[in-house]
């Protein structure tokens, strides 16, 4: 009797084996993952708090979610003042151009960043169309910071 329960356990420590191994894979590319969002934070010219907030976040959905909503808000902020700092700057003609030249940006920020929210993509999907939004806006407001700043 007991080895026939042991035979039928064999299987079921296989499988909890395979998956303890999948988990901690899963966890790894996760820890990876946040790192190498901080390296482009860097280059995007994030705030520290993203950093810090990504840090913290330990990989979990929705606390990576919440630090990139927030660090949109101040990036959006951030290429809001850097959009009248050039536009101030412009003759009328380069103004008219700047306006059709942003609400195309738009345009195609939400296309293109509404394409990763796949509805079956789930948590990842989540992840990825905040992700685009958030880099899309930090790299516009980076590219109006040095038109802005271009004598």
């Amino acid at each position: 009797m007991r080895s026939d329960f042991r035979a039928l356990l064999r299987p079921l420590m296989k499988v909890g084996l395979l998956l303890a191994v999948a988990l901690g894979i899963v966890a790894c590319l996760l820890v990876l993952l946040v790192m190498v969002r901080e390296s482009d934070a860097a280059e995007r010219e994030m705030t520290q708090e993203y950093s810090t907030c990504l840090g913290k976040s330990n990989g979990v959905t929705i606390e990576m979610i919440n630090c990139m909503l927030a660090e949109t808000r101040r990036q959006d902020a951030r290429l809001n003042e850097n959009y009248k700092r050039l536009i101030s700057k412009l003759p009328t003609v380069r103004k008219t151009a700047l306006v059709e030249a942003q609400r195309a940006w738009i345009k195609f920020r939400d296309a293109n960043c509404g394409f990763y929210a796949d509805p079956e993509g789930g948590s990842a999907a989540r992840v990825s169309a905040n992700e685009c939004f958030l880099n899309a806006i930090a790299d516009r407001a980076k590219e109006l910071r040095l038109l802005a700043d271009d004598p």
